[in-house]
């Protein structure tokens, strides 16, 4: 079977899009099918192209077995609505033009959080009759106006006509969570061409180790307690709790040794920064982006990881995938993110669950989990044995067979 991907985000790029899709991929790969996955040159968060990469119409690579071709698209900052728009129609143009010298597909996948990738797939699989399978990753226009970046309009309404018309048009939608499964068949799509395949963990890169001896050096937690967040810093996820949260704890005695470590990028990270200085906050330290081979690296600092976003009724159905690698490393988990996410969490018993923005109840859980060792220990091991119910690997096969289900019934 020869799978067309398309997707805007891919490595080296970091987040959890492009770690899913690389992930998927490369295991399809390994099992014997063909894969091409159609992307542009690696820019997210920051909006600039990567080092050493450049902004080309045309540039072909194979990695891990996967074809993978980019394109040109505008590059912007995750920032300003007109031009991020500007952004996905460019990449969904030359995405569906590039998938024309694409030859003998079986099936198109696109995958959201902004669904032009999606639009573009669609075109691919009525042009080459085909099966257009959506993969999707988040509740675009709804999470547009979750986030204030855009409020109640004609374009919104737009937006909502053309995203239900994508999910009537597939042949197959892959929903990470059980939630976006429920709010679809609640607005008219079918369930029984919705198949629920969660976010989860590459335990071969995500599993137990001691702290990196060279960076606790370089960042100065000797004999520190730390808390991290690692992940995109958008308008999303609120982390402005955490500074107040850290904040508070500067006055207790009993937070002195509490440090913060905040790693990646996006579109509120300047103003972050520029209100942890405001603030005094000699304890919250800011790392920009790394590699991905050093992401587990900078994992292993943390005595906790902070998973947090805004307080908004859409976010009690997403399930951050960060909570999967967590588990795979064995690091309890303060989870502000109502809903979904927190069952997990609460179930797997791998952390401790926090009101979003409430910053007295963060600063309680902080302190609690740096006092008790044997909670942590306790959640420590149930991470480590949940993670293996989110193993990367085995969702990535039911994918596989969902998509080959999907290709057999178009013949």
């Amino acid at each position: 079977m020869h799978i067309l991907f398309l997707t805007d985000n891919f490595p080296p790029e970091v987040n959890a899009p492009a770690s899913r899709t690389y992930e998927h991929t490369r295991q399809w790969a390994a099992a014997g099918e063909q894969v091409t996955v159609i992307t542009c040159a690696p820019n997210f968060p920051q909006g600039r192209v990567f080092d050493g990469w450049r902004n080309r119409l045309w540039q072909e690579e194979l990695m891990d077995g996967v074809r993978v071709i980019r394109v040109w698209s505008y590059v912007t900052a995750n920032e300003g609505f007109a031009k991020r728009v500007l952004d996905y129609l460019s990449f969904m143009l030359m995405a569906f033009i590039a998938s024309l010298f694409v030859r003998r597909v079986d099936l198109v996948v696109g995958t959201s959080p902004q669904f032009f990738t999606a639009v573009a797939a669609w075109g691919v699989g009525a042009l080459k009759r085909v099966p257009f399978v959506f993969e999707l990753r988040d509740l675009w226009p709804e999470s547009i106006k979750a986030v204030g970046a855009m409020e109640e309009s004609a374009a919104i309404r737009w937006l909502e006509k053309l995203e239900l018309f994508l999910y009537r048009r597939a042949a197959l939608i892959v929903s990470v969570t059980h939630s976006f499964r429920d709010a679809l068949m609640r607005r008219g799509i079918d369930g029984s061409k919705i198949e629920v395949i969660t976010n989860g963990v590459d335990t071969a890169r995500f599993s137990p180790r001691p702290k990196d001896a060279v960076l606790v050096r370089e960042l100065g937690f000797e004999r520190c307690f730390v808390a991290g967040y690692i992940g995109t810093h958008g308008l999303a996820h609120a982390l402005d709790t955490l500074l107040a949260a850290m904040h508070e704890l500067a006055r207790r005695p009993e937070g002195q040794d509490i440090r913060l470590l905040l790693l990646g990028d996006g579109a509120r990270k300047a103003a972050l920064k520029a209100e942890a200085e405001r603030l005094g906050l000699t304890s919250v330290h800011f790392v920009d982006t790394v590699a991905k081979e050093q992401v587990a690296r900078y994992w292993s600092l943390l005595d906790v990881s902070v998973i947090h976003l805004r307080r908004t009724e859409l976010f009690t159905t997403v399930i951050p995938s960060k909570l999967f690698e967590c588990m795979g490393m064995g690091i309890p988990v303060l989870h502000g993110v109502a809903g979904e996410s927190a069952a997990i969490v609460e179930r797997e018993g791998v952390g401790l669950v926090f009101e979003p923005e409430n910053v007295e109840q963060l600063v309680a859980g902080l302190l609690r989990l740096k006092a008790e060792d044997a909670l942590r220990a306790r959640l420590s091991a149930a991470g480590l044995a949940g993670a293996n119910r989110y193993d990367r690997s085995a969702l990535a096969e039911r994918m596989r067979l969902a998509l080959h289900a999907t290709a057999l019934r178009a013949r």
